[in-house]
């Protein structure tokens, strides 16, 4: 493959500017556009932000993305993957894209369609109702006596999942989700499902429509507080590869749930090419889904592409052309570990515009902003999760230990970040 990829990377989070620093590690990428980018894609070599237009503009960002010679397009968040640009760009240009399109996208974009979807194709999950209907859900809840998760069934940015502890936290959360629209026409359909208890995992699947290649399995911490504590977040830290499952259980999850999702969706006719994430529950009766994404997880991705040994570039070609079974993917058996560092208040208000300064940081750290900004040759925060550590080496004890040296290297009023990541893994 000629080394003249000029790529369009869609997202300003850290899994995007995760993605730019594996990608400039290939030969074969000449050149980044970022839309819009972050202060930490900046200061990227062969990068260029382009801030001044929106990931939803498709238009602009084809018109763009032709007289740039851009040849793969990488969209990153959710949001453009659901609204379909994928489609946008096969329909309006000859350019390929690593990414689903808008029928498969409907993995994430609707839980309640992908619950049915596992129902239909024998791929274990959580007992579950859905309900477009408050009085309806209500009924439900009554009637049942087990433990329940209850989802917003569209998009709500991570964070619409409702864990109560007590049957009238439930009906709170309901009313909540459905009547007070706390995540807006997300709520208009409500899942409501089975607790599973176990130990939660996530593993980022590469295809190409027919072939699955894996990552290591990841394990995300979604609560603001140490000991799992306080309020779900888009994602405090993870580390990789988790303790939880070993090789011959990651093998039965590949044959009895990632290989049956992918040619499932091939055989009703919306074949899957990117990466699809998938979240599993570890429980009693074997590994179980709790959810599908249908891109890179954050902040998983910086923990996973910090071990992926394999040339990012050729593998997303790979799986955009179909012929992901000619590439290998080689990861290191080395650890690593991320940890997100978050304004403060986050996950509910918080300052943005607070300067920031950084230290080097020590060797295998690197800091993958998420909410920065860079201005007027000044770096400032602009998000709730606002910058992660990541750390790979040889044991997963100094993995932790490095990571949060690089921590001590991000400096701005108020920051906040979780003391206890991959420690859970310790205590196994």
């Amino acid at each position: 493959m000629a080394p003249n990829l000029r790529v369009l990377l869609v997202g300003n989070g850290g899994r995007e500017h995760a993605i730019a620093w594996r990608l400039l590690q290939s030969p074969l990428v000449e050149h980044i556009y970022v839309v819009p980018g972050n202060g930490g894609t900046a200061n990227l070599e062969k990068v260029t932000n382009v801030d001044s237009m929106k990931q939803e503009d498709f238009p602009t960002l084809v018109k763009f993305a032709t007289e740039n010679g851009v040849n793969l397009v990488v969209p990153g968040p959710e949001a453009p993957l659901v609204a379909g640009i994928v489609d946008y760009f096969n329909q309006h240009a000859t350019i390929r894209c690593f990414g689903p399109s808008e029928a498969a996208a409907r993995m994430e974009g609707s839980k309640t369609f992908s619950k049915d979807f596992m129902k239909r194709h024998g791929i274990p999950t959580a007992a579950y109702e859905n309900f477009s209907d408050y009085e309806q859900a209500k009924k439900y809840l009554d009637s049942i006596s087990h433990n329940v998760v209850i989802k917003a069934s569209g998009l709500a940015a991570g964070k619409g999942v409702i864990i109560p502890q007590t049957k009238q936290e439930a009906q709170d959360a309901l009313k909540d989700i459905m009547l007070d629209k706390e995540f807006g026409a997300a709520g208009d359909e409500v899942v409501i499902e089975e607790f599973l208890e176990g130990d939660e995992l996530s593993i980022l699947t590469f295809s190409d429509g027919t072939t699955t290649k894996s990552l290591p399995p990841a394990q995300d911490h979604k609560r603001i507080g140490d000991g799992d504590t306080g309020p779900n977040t888009g994602g405090m830290g993870t580390y990789a590869p988790t303790r939880i499952a070993p090789p011959n259980v990651i093998d039965a999850v590949h044959k009895a749930i990632l290989q049956p999702t992918i040619d499932g969706m091939r055989a009703e006719g919306f074949t899957f090419k990117g990466v699809l994430f998938t979240g599993l529950m570890m429980t009693k009766a074997g590994a179980k889904v709790l959810e599908y994404n249908v891109r890179f997880g954050d902040p998983e991705t910086q923990s996973l592409l910090a071990l992926m040994e394999s040339d990012l570039a050729e593998v997303m070609v790979a799986c955009a052309e179909g012929r992901l079974k000619d590439v290998d993917l080689k990861v290191s058996d080395k650890s690593a570990v991320t940890v997100v560092v978050a304004a403060g208040g986050y996950p509910d208000s918080y300052a943005k515009g607070t300067t920031m300064t950084l230290d080097p940081v020590p060797e295998d750290v690197v800091l993958f902003h998420a909410g920065t900004l860079f201005a007027n040759n000044t770096l400032k925060t602009s998000g709730g999760r606002v910058i992660a550590s990541t750390a790979t080496a040889a044991t997963l004890e100094e993995a932790i230990a490095k990571a949060y040296k690089g921590v001590e290297c991000i400096h701005f009023e108020g920051m906040q970040f979780r003391k206890d990541i991959a420690g859970r893994a310790l205590k196994k």
